[in-house]
This record gives C-alpha cells, structure tokens and sequence, in this order.
C-alpha cells in the first residue's frame, strides 16, 4: 500500500467530511425521544423478565 502524506491525508479527511449529512436538530430530538421510549420499555421487560425466573428459581430452590 502506498504512503500517504499528512498534508494529502489532511486533505482526503476534508473532502470526506463534507459529504457528511448531519442530521437537522428536530430529527435528532425525535431520535432522542425514540431512544428513551425504547429504553424504558425494555427495561421493564428485562424486569419482568428477571423477576420471573428469581420466582423460579426460589421456588425450585423450596422444593430441595
């Protein structure tokens, strides 16, 4: 592979960085928004899940 100069890097760095489509404020609030939805709900799946399985786990454990 050939070298590649810092200044021509620097420059292939520029040229890729504008074709970056940043994303407008609302899009990234409504992301923001979708995010902490989203966690929440798996949080309180992952709960429900978890305190499934510890009554399972006792029960099995009362059974001994």
């Amino acid at each position: 592979m050939a070298k590649t100069s810092p200044g021509e890097f620097l420059r292939q760095v520029r040229a890729e960085a504008t074709k970056v489509v940043w994303p407008t404020r609302q899009e990234t609030v409504t992301t923001a928004i979708f995010v902490g939805i989203m966690m929440f709900i798996l949080a309180v799946f992952f709960l429900g899940v978890d305190t499934l399985f510890g009554a399972v786990v006792r029960w099995l454990l009362s059974l001994a």
